[in-house]
């Protein structure tokens, strides 16, 4: 007679076999619906997750109520598997892709686990956060006088700001996580200026097109410059 193929020994649920001493494998297929010598767990009930945890070349299944760290849980028609996170440094996640929870030594900021926070964000216990945490112990200071390209008349509208800053009684070490925040805001400005002002008016427009004239002659420069080089 030829060599038969290696026999995996299959216990389904109910069935009512004593364990031996030799067959104490049993007692880790109690959660299983299906559950092998070789493999572990082959099918699990309906609300657990089958988690297959690699040993050597091999795989072994368990079935469990939530999915260990660095998987997470995907219920399907078939089955419900406990499915590994796409990134090492992700601890727990939505999906493969998207981190909820990072290891040691990582931030989180959406989705993803850093070693550091962006720019434009600040680390917050183990996130990084959008804005400062601690924005609401400051205060805004007065808006600054309505002007348009530094006048304060002649035109119908202009721009006006504020900032807000931290409490004087934070720590030092807080405020330089919360860099200062600016708001800006249109506002109505006097369309005619008095006398004194009307004056200050025409040599501040008169300042800006020199400057800006003196800016087109020295591009013109440059340009006759590398023209000549060339």
């Amino acid at each position: 007679m030829g060599e038969k193929g290696p026999q995996h020994h299959v216990v389904s649920a109910g069935l009512n076999e004593q364990d031996t001493p030799r067959e104490s494998w049993r007692q880790d297929c109690r959660s299983c619906l299906e559950c092998s010598k070789e493999n572990g767990c082959l099918r699990c009930p309906e609300r657990l997750f089958l988690y297959l945890h690699r040993d050597g070349m091999s795989h072994h299944g368990s079935c469990l109520h939530s999915c260990p760290a660095g998987h997470f849980g995907l219920r399907g028609m078939d089955a419900n598997r406990c499915i590994k996170c796409k990134a090492p440094e992700c601890e727990r996640c939505f999906d493969k892709d998207f981190c909820t929870k990072c290891k040691g030594g990582f931030l989180l900021f959406k989705g993803k686990c850093l070693s550091s926070c962006p720019e434009g964000t600040f680390p917050h216990s183990t996130d990084c956060v959008e804005g400062c945490m601690y924005s609401p112990v400051g205060y805004w200071t007065e808006w600054s006088p309505c002007l348009y390209n530094g006048l304060s008349c002649g035109v119908r509208w202009g721009q006006q700001n504020r900032t807000r800053v931290l409490s004087w009684r934070m720590p030092e070490e807080l405020s330089a996580l919360c860099p200062p925040r600016t708001e800006t805001r249109k506002c109505r400005m006097k369309r005619r200026c008095p006398k004194g002002e009307a004056l200050r008016r025409w040599r501040a427009m008169r300042l800006n097109l020199e400057k800006n004239v003196l800016i087109l002659v020295k591009a013109a420069s440059k340009a006759r410059g590398r023209n000549w080089r060339e």
